[in-house]
């Protein structure tokens, strides 16, 4: 990629296939380091040329947060505990808590802002989310901003 580059946000539901399986090849070679590109394409499914065409060009939009600072809004339901667990998931990716704003609790619901700077972090940080999104009594999450 150059400077010039333009970069777009794509939902994956009109990605093409390549790219999603690009991404795939990608993760799994993050997840086995003894797995090799030739590996990673035959059980993604793709050709080891598209993979090194599109390798340097498509990320996921976490992991272009790396390093970063990310705000993120959680709804979750207004139960002991759930806070603690989602600090305990950010905890163990070693991304670091900046703020934490949790409003008074409105029918059963409380929203907690987070905001986390993910330069240490040792997982993939949408892997992170998808932990914090699996834990009973959390039923949104968005990201508000990245920087």
């Amino acid at each position: 990629m150059n400077k010039n580059s333009t970069y777009l946000l794509i939902d994956t539901k009109v990605a093409p296939e390549v790219f999603l399986k690009v991404l795939e090849a990608k993760r799994a070679l993050m997840r086995d380091n003894r797995l090799s590109v030739n590996e990673a394409v035959k059980q993604a499914g793709i050709s080891r040329s598209a993979y090194y065409k599109y390798k340097d060009c498509v990320f996921p939009f976490y992991e272009m947060s790396s390093g970063r600072v990310m705000t993120i809004l959680f709804i979750v339901d207004d139960q002991t505990g759930i806070l603690s667990e989602i600090i305990s998931c950010i905890s163990r990716a070693k991304a670091n808590i900046l703020t934490i704003v949790q409003n008074l609790p409105i029918n059963g619901l409380a929203n907690i802002t987070i905001t986390i700077e993910t330069k240490n972090s040792v997982i993939d940080i949408q892997d992170m989310l998808t932990a914090v999104q699996q834990i009973p009594g959390v039923h949104r999450m968005e990201v508000l901003s990245r920087e």
